[in-house]
């Protein structure tokens, strides 16, 4: 990160969904996948599957805020997942894959806890957000297959089965905000 650049951390689900999409926006300049939010040191994905860890798997996405805002992100954010599931997303259960912001300054909490609040007043959902605002804490970078892993393997059955509707979804919603 450089003074150009800020970060947001978002757990969604599945970070692969997360990823694809959050990576195709412009002015984003990276997005990692991996872990946040638990007990464990350095865990692994398979540590972290068996929901003992606390962690929950997330994008941390690299910006530049004069080129896409971070309220722009949490737009995004709430659109890609359904944030009335308690850890929850589809058929993927357990607490690794609870709705989250991580949030890294008081304003994205603010900002955060503001939309979710709106969003929750304006009946956007049949069910109120059980979307957890809390504090950025050390952020583990998954393993390298899981980095792109969308883009790399589109074909793999949980792979166009989940991720591509998401992302197709995802594309015809934020055109004008895509990178291509």
């Amino acid at each position: 990160m450089n003074d150009s650049t800020s970060i947001a951390t978002f757990g969604a689900g599945c970070f692969w969904c997360v990823e694809a999409c959050f990576s195709e926006l412009k002015g984003v300049k990276q997005v990692l996948s991996g872990y946040m939010g638990g007990v464990t040191k350095n865990p692994t994905y398979k540590e972290v599957c068996t929901g003992n860890t606390g962690h929950a798997e997330v994008a941390q996405i690299v910006f530049n805020p004069e080129e896409i805002t971070y309220e722009e992100l949490l737009e995004v954010f709430w659109f890609v997942h359904d944030p009335t599931t308690l850890n929850r997303q589809g058929n993927d259960v357990g607490t690794q894959y609870r709705s989250v912001v991580f949030f890294h300054s008081e304003q994205q909490r603010e900002l955060a806890e503001f939309y979710k609040k709106k969003l929750d007043e304006s009946g956007a959902y049949a069910k109120p957000i059980v979307t957890e605002i809390s504090a950025a804490e050390e952020f583990y970078v998954a393993e390298d297959y899981h980095q792109g892993y969308f883009n790399d393997n589109p074909n793999q059955p949980y792979c166009a089965a989940v991720v591509r509707p998401k992302v197709e979804k995802f594309r015809k919603a934020f055109a004008e905000k895509l990178d291509k």
